[in-house]
């Protein structure tokens, strides 16, 4: 088995408990992962003698251990883009009373770096390492339309751009029209073109030489309403961004 096969299976291993909640068996983890159990065994090994995985109980059923949890805890704390954007996107949130969201396109996709999430009960809900489609998402719109416009025609001609709700565009022609709009106003949006009921706004920026979105979300009965303002708060925050030097004019 490869380097990358090991990794990716020693992953769906530590993703399992995420989902699963609960201490688990070494034959439960080999069928919910789809892994031979030596190969699961070798690699559950592995994670207990590094100290990621511990086991307890009559069953020696494994869990585990909070070393994943203090190591996230310490890299996160550590990230040098996050540690000095994210007070903005809280003074943000705080603001819209909305999510917000720090995304970068990764490949065909859109990778959520960061998200703080609405203090309100009903709210946009969503978890950094997400990933969302570049059409129907509004930091997805932000990249594609930072794209010159050949380019945009040859993604375009080149990928599909599939329904993920009712409202998603999946013409090319109008999705170009609603890119070219939002570079006119400054800003991008989706009407429940990625999630059901939910709104959306981004603008692109410059983050050390690199572009990134920066997005505020939630439910569209509130969002809707509210566009002139909640595009003029991620405008600003994009501004404070230029102050404090970490961003360029996308």
């Amino acid at each position: 088995m490869s380097e990358s096969g090991s990794v990716d299976r020693a992953l769906a291993i530590l993703e399992l408990f995420e989902r699963e909640r609960r201490p688990l068996s070494l034959k439960e983890l080999a069928y919910f992962c789809g892994i031979p159990s030596s190969t699961c065994h070798n690699l559950v090994h592995t994670l207990l003698k590094r100290s990621y995985l511990y086991q307890s109980g009559r069953r020696k059923d494994i869990y585990p251990t909070r070393r994943l949890h203090d190591m996230g805890v310490t890299i996160l704390a550590h990230d040098p883009l996050l540690q000095r954007v994210e007070p903005i996107m809280e003074n943000l949130r705080d603001t819209t009373r909305e999510t917000v969201i720090l995304g970068k396109r990764q490949k065909d996709v859109i990778v959520y770096l960061d998200v703080l999430e609405s203090p309100e009960v009903i709210r946009y809900s969503a978890r950094a390492g997400d990933t969302k489609p570049l059409h129907s998402t509004c930091i997805g719109k932000s990249m594609l339309a930072m794209m010159k416009p050949v380019d945009i025609a040859q993604w375009l001609a080149e990928h599909p751009v599939p329904k993920v709700t009712s409202n998603t565009i999946t013409d090319p022609q109008s999705l170009t029209t609603d890119l070219n709009a939002g570079r006119q106003r400054g800003y991008f949006m989706t009407r429940g073109e990625n999630v059901a009921d939910v709104s959306a706004l981004a603008v692109p920026i410059s983050l050390n030489n690199e572009l990134y979105g920066l997005a505020v979300a939630g439910p569209s009965h509130r969002i809707d309403p509210r566009c002139d303002d909640l595009a003029l708060a991620l405008k600003r925050a994009k501004f404070s961004l230029l102050e404090l030097g970490l961003a360029g004019q996308a």
